[in-house]
């Protein structure tokens, strides 16, 4: 039987296509922007029939109508790390929180820590081979495709045929259900002067030839506006947006000094506009992988002068870092920073750098503190920590005592903390100043 025979034997519509959705079932959603809306609100139109079914989610793009209050019974949010629309379930106990790393959700999938009973998927329109990619979100979402009993995908023109291991061909596909809808966009953050200043100071650290990782948000963003005189930067990261493309076309990223995946930008999802989706269609200067292959420290490690650059809610005076917790209550999740903090520490001339403003509530809260706030938890080990800045400059923590920690940590903390924050210290006498 030709593919195109098996393709059509497969399609349905997403009412259909989610009755195979039983009450009781796991259920991942692809993560991100690569979320089918179509099938997720065809699946949210059953809840009323269904009890106990558990949405698996890392960062939810969509609104997450699954955590509302009147879905409890019926369906349960599993999030591997904790966004606007679903924090607030995680925190008031209608939604779980499952702490782990990017890097190891896919052996949570394949080992049965989480048994896949089905997988709704987004994918790119079928090749002239019946092969299917999984356009902005491979990270994690192609192995629960894998590992899945039942797997429904939404095929999409709108979904950019990315290369690299991001394909699947129809006969793997239970259920095909044809759409058109927008894929999701992630509108770029307002960049502010402490944004701007802190970008400027990770700039300093970056040298020409150096291979980055981004995260999401202002800070990142930020930093991107001071590499236009750089040369010859790389990419190998987790995710991107549109503040790389303008690099690439700026000919500040080229990938010519990369060692490893030599002329290539390595990713696992991407965030942004519809212009980056366009740009990274049929794109062979991109190359999508699963998170267990990109985030693995050792094959980051692989690239010489890899930079990764990461953001924090918190810092205590000895590096501890906190960037998923505000207290006990949770706010993001790990995700790939400590995947990359180490594989920077296999790096030859790697620099893992830690970013966060100097203050919160305005200027009233410290957020370099004498100790991590009571119930935070450590996303970063102080063991692991290399770099922190801040808009008030670079603290360079690897190989420092902790009387030296602190002095550099006090350093880059608000003028307005700073008397305080020593005071604490010899208070405290956990570190001799």
């Amino acid at each position: 039987m030709s593919w195109e025979a098996i393709y059509d034997s497969k399609k349905t519509t997403a009412v259909e296509a989610v009755r195979a959705i039983k009450s009781g079932d796991r259920v991942v959603f692809a993560h991100a922007c690569g979320e089918s809306q179509v099938l997720s609100n065809a699946l949210l139109k059953r809840g009323p029939e269904l009890e106990n079914v558990e949405i698996v989610h890392m960062v939810a793009m969509g609104p997450a109508k699954y955590c509302a209050e009147e879905m409890k019974g019926h369906f349960i949010h599993n999030s591997l790390f904790a966004g606007g629309s679903t924090r607030e379930a995680i925190n008031r106990g209608q939604a779980l929180y499952t702490p782990c790393f990017f890097s190891e959700i896919p052996r949570l999938f394949r080992e049965r820590y989480l048994p896949v009973d089905a997988a709704l998927v987004q994918l790119s329109q079928p090749d002239e081979h019946g092969y299917m990619s999984f356009g902005i979100s491979v990270d994690y979402t192609k192995i629960a495709a894998e590992c899945a009993k039942v797997v429904i995908a939404a095929v999409n023109p709108n979904m950019p045929r990315t290369l690299g291991n991001c394909f699947m061909h129809v006969s793997a596909i239970d259920y095909i259900v044809e759409t058109e809808e927008p894929l999701i966009e992630l509108k770029p953050p307002p960049i502010g002067e402490i944004e701007e200043q802190i970008g400027k100071n990770v700039a300093s650290l970056i040298g020409d030839g150096s291979t980055l990782q981004l995260g999401i948000g202002a800070i990142p963003d930020a930093v991107l506006m001071f590499l236009t005189e750089k040369k010859n930067l790389g990419i190998h990261t987790e995710m991107f947006s549109d503040g790389v493309v303008k690099l690439v076309e700026e000919g500040v990223i080229t990938n010519r000094a990369k060692n490893f995946h030599h002329g290539k930008m390595i990713a696992n999802f991407l965030m942004g506009s519809s212009r980056l989706y366009k740009f990274a269609h049929n794109n062979p200067f991109i190359e999508m992988h699963t998170v267990d292959y990109t985030n693995d420290p050792y094959i980051i490690g692989r690239n010489d002068n890899m930079v990764s650059i990461n953001s924090a809610l918190q810092v205590d005076l000895s590096g501890q870092v906190c960037a998923d917790t505000i207290g006990y209550r949770q706010f993001s999740g790990v995700g790939g920073q400590v995947d990359f903090v180490r594989g920077c520490s296999r790096s030859k001339g790697g620099k893992a750098i830690i970013t966060l403003p100097s203050t919160a509530s305005g200027g009233k809260i410290s957020r370099i503190t004498s100790t991590l706030a009571e119930g935070a938890a450590v996303t970063t080990s102080r063991n692991d920590v290399q770099y922190v800045v801040t808009e008030y400059g670079v603290a360079h923590l690897r190989g420092k005592s902790l009387h030296q920690r602190a002095q550099a940590l006090i350093a880059i903390a608000h003028p307005d903390f700073r008397k305080e924050l020593a005071a604490e210290v010899k208070q405290k006498k956990f570190i001799i100043l």
